[in-house]
């Protein structure tokens, strides 16, 4: 008997757990139903993918999305645009929103905002703070939520837990993989006089790789004092990436296309306060350090950290500009730009975007091209060149730092569950976004 799809994505070279090579893949209701040599089979729909590569589908697992309250920056159907005509079929949102996502409400009505609005699939951290502390075993159990996120240094928002003893409050209670911004706010504080007026070449200075590794090394003691794990965002010093080689079976990390791509001082004499990130973008020396982290497995993912401001608020006069930039349309064609270049393998890629973020945060049916997983792809034309441009940005921010900037290796078409959502350029289906599920918040 001819078994029949509603989908077949035909003839592309899937790259999965078991390397690459040429297959098809057959699609029924938004799962994986089977892979390899499906000629003989029939569909609804036969879309030709050869000469095409299929990758598991990206998952960025750090955007600012900027909604509730903030939405002249970005609202979460701008911002998922933005990550499906990138290639991004599931993004991580951060709870620096306005009000801050650290209640039960709060929570839910992100869900309610995101469901069938936004564009891919999504999950929102919940933040951690002095007063929600009794609630968090709870909300980092509630469906599609990624865990807890906490600000030890202080960067966009008001999320803001400095000091041993509050954190240690937070480890004591949670159960799941927790998420933090480490920069020290004691040494950010003491460095303020650091900055210079109108020279954002001065940010790295302020905001110096002694605070990050202070922070992180504090992490670190902290989660073995609890027993418990944490997840460190962002690296952006050499020195951390070797301390963390040495403490993995509490600590993971993630890296960001812009510590992988830029450096300083050229980024900020180039770009000005458009380069300007918390934590900062570094010398060549610390970019390299975290391409040894890659290289060496210390990385466990990447996350473009999309965090857009207008260019309005981004023109005024360091260090009155705040930071951040838009990412989540970039990653996967900087990142393929990488891997075109020789610095990474495409299954490395692969691993940093798909498998590694499921296996750390313990996603239910994704991650991975498999038989009953969720029929989530990103494919992508490995030789083909383009320009990033401002206009190309679906972001309501409508920039990036990356303008101008020449790549190899491109998104041709972003599906989620199933559903065709962006094929060459173009969105193809009305936003079908749900939330992720996770092992730790399937409710019995």
């Amino acid at each position: 008997m001819n078994q029949h799809f509603d989908t077949i994505l035909k003839s592309g070279t899937v790259v999965n757990q078991d390397g690459e090579g040429v297959r098809d893949i057959g699609v029924t209701n938004g799962r994986i139903a089977a892979i390899g040599s499906l000629g003989q089979a029939s569909a609804g729909e036969v879309i030709d993918c050869k000469g095409l590569h299929i990758l598991p589908g990206v998952m960025d697992t750090q955007v600012h999305f900027r909604e509730p309250g903030l939405t002249q920056k970005e609202d979460l159907e701008t911002g998922s645009r933005s990550a499906v005509m990138g290639g991004v079929t599931a993004v991580f949102e951060m709870p620096n929103t306005n009000p801050l996502t650290v209640t039960e409400e709060a929570f839910t009505d992100k869900i309610k905002r995101g469901h069938h609005r936004m564009h891919c699939d999504f999950a929102f951290f919940i933040g951690g703070t002095r007063e929600n502390v009794q609630d968090l075993p709870e909300l980092e159990r509630a469906p599609g939520c990624a865990g807890v996120k906490v600000f030890i240094g202080s960067s966009t928002g008001a999320l803001l837990v400095e000091d041993d003893e509050s954190l240690r409050r937070i480890f004591k209670v949670i159960r799941r993989r927790a998420a933090f911004h480490a920069e020290d706010e004691y040494r950010l504080n003491e460095r303020k006089p650091l900055r210079i007026e109108g020279d954002p070449r001065s940010h790295p200075v302020w905001r110096d790789e002694t605070a990050a590794l202070m922070a992180t090394e504090r992490l670190v003691n902290l989660a073995r004092e609890t027993g418990k794990r944490i997840h460190v965002l962002h690296i952006s010093t050499k020195e951390e990436i070797l301390y963390l080689r040495d403490h993995k079976d509490v600590a993971s990390c993630e890296a960001t296309p812009h510590h992988l791509t830029m450096a300083a001082p050229e980024c900020y004499e180039r770009l000005g306060t458009l380069a300007q990130m918390n934590p900062p973008v570094r010398s060549a020396d610390h970019r390299a350090g975290i391409w040894y982290g890659i290289e060496q497995g210390i990385i466990d993912v990447l996350g473009s950290d999309h965090a857009p401001h207008t260019l309005e608020e981004k023109a005024k006069t360091y260090p009155a500009s705040p930071s951040g930039m838009t990412g989540v349309q970039t990653l996967v064609p900087l990142m393929l730009d990488h891997v075109n270049a020789g610095r990474l393998s495409l299954q490395r890629f692969v691993d940093l975007t798909s498998a590694g973020p499921a296996r750390l945060f313990n996603m239910a049916c994704k991650g991975r091209i498999a038989a009953g997983n969720d029929a989530d792809f990103t494919v992508v034309d490995l030789k083909r060149s383009e320009t990033i441009t401002n206009k190309w940005i679906a972001s309501r921010a409508a920039w990036t730092p990356y303008d101008g900037v020449r790549v190899q290796g491109w998104p041709v078409g972003t599906f989620v569950r199933g559903k065709r959502v962006m094929w060459q350029g173009e969105l193809t289906t009305p936003s079908i976004g749900e939330p992720v599920r996770f092992l730790e918040t399937l409710k019995p």
